[in-house]
């Protein structure tokens, strides 16, 4: 009889994945500067979002996605805000992020 192999497929988790995005960016270089600068951002906010409050918790995937797009409309607001300052790389650099 042959035995049949299960393998279990580890489903990682949205920041895992962002860590091992921001890993690779890394490892990239410069030309990766951006990348690494957004990838930075979110995950400073996830983690920021995990320790607020009471006590620590680990956010779900959707909670996660919460907070990535709270941090989007932050920087698109932001960029509005420079553009209408005229500090038009500063908005740049805000949508690029």
């Amino acid at each position: 009889m042959h035995s049949i192999r299960r393998h279990t497929v580890h489903m990682s988790s949205l920041k895992e994945r962002i860590q091992a995005d921001l890993t690779e960016a890394m490892k990239a270089g410069k030309e990766q500067e951006i990348v690494k600068s957004t990838l930075r951002m979110a995950l400073a906010a996830v983690m920021n979002a995990e320790v607020a409050g009471d006590e620590a918790v680990a956010l779900s995937d959707d909670q996660v996605m919460t907070v990535l797009l709270a941090e989007a409309k932050k920087r698109s607001e932001s960029a509005e805000i420079y553009e209408k300052a005229g500090r038009t790389d500063a908005a740049a650099k805000e949508r690029s992020e």
